[in-house]
């Protein structure tokens, strides 16, 4: 599974262009970039970390919020899961997101609103709605699986002085807010760089930049800064990451249970 801001470093390329997988079968090579993108960050297990979100509006003015964020690797057959819970400022302290990935089916998400003391399920129609005043939304949030898309291997070109290989995802669920996502990622190490979102009548709506990549334990690539930019808002959302991706932290399914969103207070 795959997801914009809990993943970033998990989209992936080939070096090989048309993969021969059957007699006469040709692999689709924007799908195997996915696939093997999916695979190479198997084993995860499980990850903590603090995360800076800085929003700027259409006038240039900026405002901060802190949150924490927890991941947990699915396993035989279940869909990873997400935490997000923010400490700062105080007119947000203990709101949270929970994600449950679903394989066959949408996500599970519910949010804590804590001045209502209120557990809110996201329903599936309503996941194109902001998070928080961010421009990201609870789609852009969800977790991902290689299925949901069509692809399509558009060109390979280089890229800030990278080989890249660009995508075009179109979703395959009538529900998202998108008609296609363009994607740049890097021939060499497997790392997203560039996302374009395009609305429903096809025009670009938003811009997401990955940068600051670090590898952890040797093998995972994660983005230290995402920026994403709305051209039809001119606004933007910045995400830092201040300290470093903790690993292996021995979280459990307990610590991503519905029951944990009134504790983050």
């Amino acid at each position: 599974m795959f997801s914009l801001i809990t993943h970033n470093g998990v989209y992936s390329s080939l070096l090989v262009g048309l993969l021969v997988v059957a007699p006469a079968v040709v692999a689709n090579p924007g799908k195997t970039i996915f696939e093997e993108a999916d695979k190479r960050d198997e084993g995860y297990g499980d990850i903590e970390l603090l995360q800076e979100m800085w929003l700027t509006n259409s006038q240039g003015k900026q405002s901060r919020r802190v949150f924490e964020m927890k991941y947990l690797e699915g396993e035989n057959g279940t869909g990873d899961k997400t935490l997000i819970i923010f400490k700062e400022p105080k007119d947000t302290q203990g709101t949270a997101l929970l994600t449950h990935g679903n394989l066959a089916e949408d996500d599970d998400q519910w949010m804590y609103l804590p001045n209502l003391d209120r557990i809110k399920r996201i329903a599936p129609a309503a996941k194109t709605a902001y998070f928080v005043g961010s421009e990201f939304t609870f789609e852009d949030l969800a977790n991902r699986e290689v299925e949901d898309y069509e692809y399509q291997l558009i060109e390979d070109t280089q890229y800030k002085g990278m080989p890249v290989h660009i995508v075009e995802l179109i979703p395959t669920d009538a529900k998202s807010g998108y008609s296609k996502q363009i994607a740049w990622i890097d021939a060499d190490e497997y790392r997203l760089h560039k996302v374009e979102f395009y609305d429903k009548k096809d025009a670009l709506q938003k811009t997401l930049l990955f940068e600051d990549y670090r590898q952890y334990i040797g093998k995972y690539w994660r983005a230290h800064r995402t920026l994403m930019t709305n051209h039809q808002t001119n606004k933007q959302t910045e995400l830092k990451v201040p300290e470093e991706y903790a690993f292996q932290q021995g979280l459990a399914e307990r610590d991503f249970a519905k029951s944990q969103l009134k504790r983050s207070r």
